[in-house]
Formats: structure tokens, C-alpha cells, sequence
């Protein structure tokens, strides 16, 4: 690893420690269940939300299934 790229992670850690700081103190005066809430946001979102494309296109294979189920009987 290059120098330049530990010297960028650092600075970053450093500029942004501050403002993060800041935002646990204010979120600390917040009510617990907001609070709460601002800590599993970020879990939150790496589950992403699927398209309704997928959903049609579920449904669209369930009705087949059925219609070629009653043509055979």
C-alpha cells in the first residue's frame, strides 16, 4: 500500500470524526426509540428493496403453472 493511500485515510478519519462526533451528541438528546432508530438506519439499507418487475413476473409464472395444470386434467 502507498503512502498517499494511508495519508488519505487518515486525513478522512480525521476531517470526519468531528462532524460524527457532533451527531452522537445531538442524536444522544433525541428520544431512545429515535435514537435507536438513527443507529439501525444504516443496517436498514443494506437490504435492498426489490423491484416490482420481479413480483409480475412471479405472479406471471404462478398463473402459467396453474393454466397448464388444468389443461392437462
Amino acid at each position: 500500500m502507498s503512502w498517499q493511500v494511508i495519508m488519505y485515510t487518515v486525513v478522512a478519519i480525521v476531517i470526519l470524526a468531528f462532524p460524527l462526533y457532533k451527531v452522537v451528541k445531538w442524536a444522544k438528546k433525541m428520544p431512545k426509540g429515535a435514537f435507536f432508530f438513527l443507529a439501525l438506519m444504516p443496517l436498514i439499507s443494506l437490504f435492498p428493496i426489490p423491484p416490482p418487475q420481479f413480483k409480475n413476473l412471479e405472479r406471471a409464472k404462478q398463473t402459467q403453472r396453474k393454466k397448464q395444470k388444468q389443461d392437462e386434467q
